[in-house]
C-alpha cells in the first residue's frame, strides 16, 4: 500500500508513455508468473528487460528499485497486474497484452482508478480523496468542450472529491475571464494565477513552516511553490497522457489544449452517465483487486450491442449487420473498419504530402518545435520528421508511431524499433528523431539508435543506414557514430553507417528538395550516406568527420 501525501490529484507519472508498459507486463508474466516478488525478482526482472529490444535504459545503480518503479505504478495502479502473494496478470492485463484495441482496455482501467483505494491511501497531511481522477476529468473536458492544458493543470488537479466538480468549474470559467481582461504578458499572468492558487492549496503547510522538499535544504516558500508547480505540471502532463491512449480526445499542440474527439462524444457520455463516481471497496483489498482487474467493467457503449450496431451502422453503412453475429464479433468488425478508415485516411495524407501540397506545413511545423512552442514536441518531431521523409523522395515511408482512428500521431514509436523505417528498394534507411540534448542525448539515443539499425538490416537483409535528427547534437554522440563506421562488430550486423545531423541542416535539406527542379530519388540519399562513409576513413577525427558529413547534407542534391 502506499501512502499518499498530495493535495491535488495523484495520478502516476512511471511510465511516461502508457502503450510502453505492455512489453514489460507481458515479459513479466512470461518468465515470473507464479513467484514471489522480491528482491531476487526484481533483479532478474530488470536483467531480462535490459536484454530485450524494446527496453531503452539502464536500471543499473538499483536493479530492485528500477523493477518496482516499472511494475508498481501504473502496471499495478491501474489493475494489470498483481503482485501479491505471487505475480500474475490480471484478466484486463491480459487482454492489453493479447487485445487488438488497446484503447478500449485503457479506458475501462483509468476511469476504474480511484482515490483512495486499498492500494492509495491518503496521510493526514493529504487532501481528502472521494474521486475517480480519470473519470472526472472526463467529465470536465466535456463540460467544457475543450480544456487548455494550463485549466487542466491550475483547477482540474484540485478536483480531489467529485463534489467539488461545480467548483471547479467556477473557478475555471473566472479564470477565462480574467485571462480575457488581462492585456499584459499570458505566461506572467499564468505564473501569478498558478502561484496564487498553490498558496491556497497549500496554506497549511506554508503557514506551519513545512515547506522543505526532498530536492533540498532550502526552506524558502519561494522554493516550495516552485517545487510544487513543478510537481503539478509532471501529473497534468501524464494525465494528458493516460487519456490520449484511450483514443478518445484530440490534443491541439499549437494551442496546447484537449477536447473529446467529435466521433467519440456519444462513447464518452455513455460512460461518464453510467459509471459510478463514488470510489468502492476502499477498505476491503481482496474485492478491490478482484474488481479492479476485471476485464468487463465498466460497461461501455460497445458492450451494448444496440448501441454498437447503431454506432456501425451510422459510422460504416456499407456495413451488412447480421443476427447472428455475436456481440464480440461486431466488436471485432467495428475494430476492422476503423482499422481501415485509418489506413485510407493515412494513405490520402501521404498522397498529399508526395504532391508537395503540404511544404509550407511541414516547413512551419518544424519551425515551431525548434521555438518549442507545441504540447508534445518529441511526438511533433517524429510525426513531422515522417512527413518530410515522404515527401523529400521515393520510397516506402513507414512511421512506427501510433496514430489515432483519424489518423493523427497519438504516441511516438516503442522503444524496440526505429522511429522510421525507409525502404528504398536496394536498400534501406533508419530514422531516428530525438529532443533530448547534452550527455542524456548520448545516454539514451547511443547504442539504441545503433541496435536498431542493426535490425533493419537483419530483417531487410539488405544494406542500410541510419540518420539521426535532433535539434544539437551531443559530442559523444557525434564520437559514437563517428566510431560506429569504423568498428565492424557482428551483433550490429557489421559497421553502422549512422550520420547525426541538427534539425536546422535537416530543414535545409527538406527545402532543397522543394526547390528543386527536379524530383530528389533514392540514389541521392544513397550517395550521401556513402560520402559519410568516405569521409569517415579519411577524417582525423569526429569533428572533422561530423563538419565534413554537415556540408555534405547542405549541398545533397547538388549533380
Amino acid at each position: 500500500m502506499a501512502r499518499i501525501d498530495s493535495k491535488v490529484i495523484f495520478v502516476t507519472t512511471s511510465p511516461r508513455t502508457p502503450a510502453k508498459m505492455i512489453p514489460e507486463i507481458e515479459l513479466l508474466n512470461t518468465h515470473f508468473s507464479g513467484q514471489e516478488w522480491n528482491t531476487h525478482t526484481q533483479r532478474e526482472f530488470m536483467e531480462r528487460l535490459r536484454q530485450e529490444n524494446f527496453f531503452n535504459g539502464e536500471g543499473a545503480n538499483d536493479p530492485a528499485f528500477s523493477a518496482r518503479d516499472r511494475i508498481n505504478r501504473a502496471p499495478k495502479s491501474l489493475g494489470f497486474v498483481v503482485l501479491s502473494p505471487t505475480i500474475r496478470l490480471t484478466p484486463a492485463g491480459l487482454e492489453l497484452v493479447t487485445s487488438r484495441r488497446k484503447e478500449e482496455i485503457f479506458l475501462r482501467q483509468l476511469i476504474k482508478f480511484q482515490l483512495p483505494s486499498p492500494y492509495h491511501q491518503p496521510t493526514d497531511n493529504s487532501a481528502k480523496f472521494w474521486v475517480k481522477p480519470y473519470l472526472e476529468l472526463f467529465r470536465l473536458i466535456r463540460h467544457f468542450g475543450s480544456l487548455k492544458f494550463d485549466e487542466l493543470m491550475i483547477f482540474g488537479l484540485q478536483l480531489v472529491d467529485y463534489h467539488r466538480f461545480d467548483d471547479v468549474v467556477s473557478k475555471i470559467d473566472n479564470f477565462r475571464v480574467a485571462k480575457a481582461r488581462h492585456e499584459g504578458n499570458y505566461k506572467e499572468f499564468r505564473a501569478g494565477y498558478l502561484k496564487t492558487e498553490l498558496t491556497q492549496i497549500y496554506i497549511d503547510d506554508i503557514s506551519s513552516g513545512n515547506t522543505k522538499t526532498r530536492e533540498t535544504n532550502d526552506r524558502s516558500v519561494e522554493n516550495f511553490l516552485r517545487t510544487k508547480a513543478s510537481n503539478i505540471r509532471d501529473y497534468a502532463d501524464a494525465c494528458i497522457r493516460y487519456l490520449r491512449a484511450t483514443g478518445l480526445v484530440n490534443i491541439s499542440h499549437i494551442g496546447k489544449s484537449v477536447s473529446i474527439t467529435q466521433e467519440k462524444i456519444q462513447e464518452v457520455d455513455y460512460f461518464l452517465e453510467h459509471t459510478d463516481r463514488d470510489p468502492c471497496f476502499v477498505d476491503d483489498e481482496r474485492q478491490y483487486v478482484s474488481w479492479l482487474g476485471s476485464a468487463g467493467s465498466p460497461m461501455l457503449l460497445t458492450d451494448n450491442r444496440e448501441l454498437l450496431e447503431t454506432k456501425i451502422r451510422t459510422e460504416f453503412p456499407q456495413i451488412d449487420i447480421s443476427e447472428i453475429s455475436s456481440l464480440q464479433q461486431l466488436k471485432d468488425i467495428f475494430s476492422d473498419e476503423l482499422e481501415k478508415r485509418k489506413e485510407a485516411i493515412l494513405k490520402e495524407q501521404v498522397t498529399a504530402i508526395k504532391d508537395y501540397r503540404l511544404f509550407e506545413e511541414i516547413n512551419t511545423t518544424f519551425n515551431q518545435i525548434l521555438d518549442n512552442s507545441l504540447y508534445d514536441t518529441p511526438l511533433m518531431l517524429e510525426w513531422n520528421t515522417w512527413r518530410a521523409m515522404t515527401m523529400l523522395d521515393g520510397g516506402n515511408i513507414k512511421a512506427n508511431l501510433k496514430f489515432d482512428d483519424f489518423g493523427k500521431p497519438m504516441s511516438t514509436a516503442q522503444g524496440n524499433m526505429a522511429d522510421i523505417i525507409c525502404d528504398y528498394g536496394d536498400f534501406g534507411l533508419a530514422v531516428e528523431v530525438t529532443m533530448q540534448n547534452g550527455q542524456r542525448q548520448y545516454e539514451t539515443e547511443g547504442e539504441p539508435v545503433t541496435r536498431h539499425l542493426a535490425k533493419v538490416k537483419r530483417e531487410t537483409n539488405k544494406p542500410a543506414y541510419c540518420l539521426f535528427i535532433a535539434p544539437t547534437i551531443n559530442e559523444a554522440c557525434i564520437a559514437h557514430f563517428y566510431a560506429m563506421h569504423k568498428v565492424n562488430i557482428s551483433y550490429y550486423g557489421g559497421t553502422s553507417t549512422i550520420v547525426p545531423l541538427p534539425l536546422t541542416i535537416f530543414i535545409k535539406m527538406v527545402e532543397d528538395s522543394y526547390n528543386a527542379n527536379y524530383a530528389p530519388e533514392p540514389r541521392h540519399i544513397q550517395r550521401f550516406f556513402e560520402r559519410s562513409i568516405e569521409l569517415a576513413k579519411t577524417a582525423r577525427d569526429e569533428k572533422e568527420w561530423f563538419t565534413g558529413v554537415t556540408q555534405e547534407a547542405l549541398k545533397w542534391l547538388a549533380e
